[in-house]
């Protein structure tokens, strides 16, 4: 019986990874709770488990006293002649351990203690399932999907299933049972029902942990995502940097013929993906964000958060983007507020002042704005003083 014991408990450690050590504690308390619905208490109840052969003793504290006469209570007290037929060292007033023989409980109180393992074992199983998906908060993984729930989506990453709601789920995706897909995990809660994992298809850090595992250069950190901005189901930009100038960021995302940039986009089942480099000065960056639009000039204020950007009249169209989604990424990407404007406008445009550097341009100077050149009423009155 007790080689059949230490197996299933070998069985439960390995497949519901619960340690031992709690079943055992689970089994003393299981027989503690069985004595008490047997005798009605248990204070001075006592289980001994041997973790190395599963031999188990229980037994009862009780105090010896003279004769059968004077026991009050015969769950914590014994006549001194009973307790002399188990020792002979008893003596009245001492505490003698008398053995309970659990085959004599009850079937109530058997039921109870079963109940008692089986619901530690449940709990402890919930608790091991939490902790592994909890680890896994703010990651990807992979799951199959089992079914529509309304319009939510029940998806099984192995252990669990977590819910993807229609809020999570990307406009225009179909999935079906059995297909595979990768997931975000946004939170994992513990209910009394067990682990309540969240999951979504639309959050930003899903293209960013698809690119970490993707790009070996980043997952080792020579390469930084600086920064991400995304349009779930339609198009997200992300600016890279290189830590090793030998490292081009930008080539090392995309990868040899596009390979890897296009494993990302077929997991988003086609999102276009831009990938620009970051730069600390904010006008290369905001040119860089919008592209593939070609810029004329940026004019970053980094105080106040805004840019003013002039393009040619035939990329305003491509600049601002179907819907103004491409200007509306850059933005977001860099932070800034940008107001874009073809040469033409800028030019009887208020606060662009596009004349007094259309000369430069047209030379075919690119001039590159620092923090303190940014403003551009200070070139301009450099540029009348000169004059």
């Amino acid at each position: 019986m007790n080689k059949e014991l230490m197996e299933a408990l070998d069985i439960l450690e390995k497949e519901k990874e619960i340690s031992k050590e709690t079943l055992f504690e689970a089994i003393e308390n299981s027989l503690i709770t069985a004595c008490k619905n047997h005798f009605g208490k248990s204070d001075n109840i006592k289980v001994e488990i041997n973790r190395e052969t599963c031999d188990f003793l229980v037994y009862a504290e009780k105090e010896v006293v003279a004769t059968k006469e004077d026991v009050e209570d015969d769950v914590t007290q014994i006549a001194l002649e009973d307790a002399k037929e188990l020792s002979k060292k008893a003596e009245i007033g001492t505490i003698l351990n008398v053995e309970i023989k659990s085959k004599e409980f009850g079937r109530i109180a058997t039921q109870n203690a079963k109940n008692v393992i089986l619901q530690k074992i449940r709990e402890e199983e919930r608790s091991v399932i939490y902790n592994q998906y909890y680890e896994k908060e703010k990651d990807v993984v992979t799951g199959i999907v089992q079914r529509y729930v309304g319009k939510n989506i029940a998806v099984n990453l192995g252990k669990a299933d977590a819910i993807l709601n229609e809020t999570e789920q990307v406009k225009g995706e179909v999935f079906k049972p059995t297909e595979r897909i990768k997931v975000y995990i946004i939170e994992v809660k513990n209910t009394p029902k067990g682990p309540r994992i969240m999951v979504s298809r639309t959050h930003p850090e899903l293209v960013k942990r698809l690119f970490e595992s993707e790009v070996a250069e980043i997952s080792d950190g020579t390469v930084e995502i600086k920064s991400i901005a995304r349009e779930a189901g339609s198009r997200t930009k992300i600016a890279v940097f290189s830590n090793d100038p030998n490292v081009d960021a930008v080539g090392a995302c995309v990868g040899m013929n596009g390979a890897r940039v296009n494993n990302i986009v077929d997991e988003l089942r086609g999102e276009k993906i831009d990938i620009v480099n970051w730069d600390e000065n904010p006008g290369n960056l905001i040119q860089n964000a919008l592209s593939p639009a070609k810029i004329v000039a940026v004019f970053a204020d980094p105080d106040e958060k805004t840019a003013k950007v002039v393009v040619p009249d035939y990329q305003l169209s491509l600049a601002i983007g179907k819907e103004g989604q491409n200007a509306r990424l850059a933005a977001r990407l860099t932070g800034f507020k940008i107001d874009i404007k073809s040469e033409s406008q800028a030019k009887d445009a208020p606060g662009f002042r596009y004349e007094d550097y259309i000369d430069e341009y047209e030379e075919g100077y690119e001039e590159e704005f620092d923090a303190e050149e940014v403003q551009y009423e200070e070139a301009s009155e450099t540029s009348a003083e000169q004059e």
